[in-house]
């Protein structure tokens, strides 16, 4: 099954409370959190713009809850300075593709 139609799966499964559903929102969430301490490592960043269709719905919401805490709990320094920007669903799912966009051609 393609990628897409995976999240598809998995978001309707969201829909329906599933807990399986559930913890791989947890688990991306965990690994996100742990990214974006990461990315700090090499930036100095205040905010971070989180898009993409995985953010959407209540999933999303478990994503940025379960990130949140991985930064409380392990890297409180970067838990108090960094902040997630998360737009409205619309422009969450056109996000990625403004990006690729404004990428340059080689």
């Amino acid at each position: 099954m393609p990628l897409p139609e995976q999240l598809k799966l998995v978001q309707g499964l969201m829909e329906k409370g599933d807990p399986r559903a559930e913890k791989i929102y947890q688990s991306i969430g965990v690994c996100f959190g742990y990214a974006v301490a990461h990315f700090a490592e090499f930036y100095d960043f205040k905010n971070m713009l989180v898009l993409g269709r995985v953010t959407t719905g209540r999933g999303g919401d478990i994503i940025l809850h379960q990130a949140r805490e991985v930064l409380k709990v392990e890297f409180p320094e970067l838990a108090s300075r960094i902040a997630f920007q998360v737009p409205d669903e619309k422009d969450k799912r056109h996000g990625q593709a403004v990006a690729a966009a404004s990428l340059p051609a080689t």
